[in-house]
């Protein structure tokens, strides 16, 4: 009866440090934000904005495989959206930004599937920050900034927000590399708003927490290049280490897209990633894999759009994706969308979206399966 007693009062206590911590999580960010919101108004008084804004996101969603896990999780190169047959939460956010002339700084806190899968590795609240950095300018005539903390990629043109993104899954290119990051990033922008440039260092390919033993610093650019409102071109790299230096394997990989408005209603989005990675510490042999994206959207009113992606991706060594078969994960994808707006800050999405593997990589009532169709539909708000 003792042990058992001790038993529930653990549990009882467990249950109350969550709820607390959790408690204690909102209360600070509400104290944070009004404390700030506050002096911040108070010191810029001259201004008409306020130097701090709060703001927030959720994207709701369900989606059907037909491959029918029992699980309810999707396959496992799949991080956004990725699960089946219930209606759950992808990403939910608040988030605290704040801008002057001299100095910039975003916080936020998130929770949801893809919190959950892409910061697995993550330990503790680390799980659910979504953004944490601050910057400051360094030129008084010149858009360059130093930013420090935990950002957004600087790779690729997706978005773990899907609301600005022309579907409603992610490719498997942008979902099998970097959607945040952590370090140093000097950028510039060009006095015309056509270029804009950055260098990065980094803890790692998609890392808050170095993994252990690993202290070979990451590198990665950006090179922005928009020469008018329709066309934007965009290169980004990163050059880096995700083992142990024991057992380092350098990685190099590099992102290219393109975006072109065509006319008022038809855009284009091309993209090609390809990277590599040695085979062993000090080897000059690589294995390497790469993805080509192709998305056309179609603005058929204010509130109406459709779009269509195919894609590709190839990891026959399995450095992104293990699937144990002989050809590795060389599958074929498509996709097609369609979009309401049903208010300004309100999206409703409903996709289908169909993968053709080599080798069979997925499964279909618990047998393998060379294919796999979903049915997917979600609900955003931007706050």
């Amino acid at each position: 009866m003792d042990s058992l007693y001790k038993k529930q009062n653990s549990l009882r206590i467990g249950i109350y440090k969550t709820y607390w911590f959790k408690g204690y999580t909102i209360i600070c960010l509400v104290i944070f934000s009004q404390f700030w919101t506050i002096n911040f108004v108070q010191a810029q008084g001259d201004t008409d904005d306020s130097a701090l804004k709060i703001s927030g996101y959720l994207e709701t969603y369900y989606q059907y495989d037909f491959g029918n896990p029992e699980d309810h999780n999707r396959p496992d190169f799949v991080y956004s959206f990725n699960r089946h047959n219930e209606v759950t939460l992808n990403l939910g956010y608040l988030q605290a930004t704040y801008q002057t002339q001299k100095v910039r700084a975003n916080l936020a806190f998130m929770t949801g599937t893809y919190a959950k899968a892409n910061l697995a590795a993550e330990p503790g609240v680390l799980k659910n920050i979504f953004e944490a950095n601050v910057g400051v300018k360094l030129s008084d005539k010149k858009e360059l900034w130093l930013d420090a903390g935990i950002f957004p990629s600087h790779i690729g043109f997706e978005s773990a927000i899907g609301a600005v993104c022309w579907n409603l899954t992610r490719s498997v290119l942008a979902d099998n590399s970097p959607y945040f990051e952590s370090g140093v990033k000097l950028s510039y922008s060009s006095d015309n708003e056509k270029w804009f440039l950055s260098g990065l260092v980094l803890n790692g390919w998609q890392r808050i927490q170095r993994v252990d033993g690993n202290n070979t610093p990451a590198l990665g650019h950006r090179v922005t290049f928009t020469p008018n409102d329709k066309i934007t071109l965009n290169s980004s790299s990163f050059i880096g280490s995700d083992t142990p230096d024991s057992t380092r394997q350098m990685r190099y990989f590099h992102n290219f897209y393109g975006q072109f408005q065509l006319s008022d209603r038809l855009g284009l989005i091309a993209c090609f990633d390809v990277g590599a990675q040695q085979e062993a510490k000090g080897s000059s042999d690589y294995d390497t894999w790469y993805s080509p994206v192709l998305i056309a959207q179609y603005k058929v009113s204010d509130k109406v759009s459709i779009a269509a992606r195919g894609e590709y991706y190839s990891d026959a060594n399995q450095v992104i994706i293990s699937t144990n078969t002989p050809n590795g994960f060389r599958t074929s994808a498509y996709s097609a969308n369609l979009d309401y707006q049903v208010a300004k800050n309100i999206l409703w999405r409903i996709e289908g979206r169909r993968f053709t593997g080599k080798d069979s990589v997925f499964e279909e009532n618990g047998s393998p399966s060379e294919t796999n169709f979903f049915l997917a539909t979600s609900l955003a708000i931007s706050l």
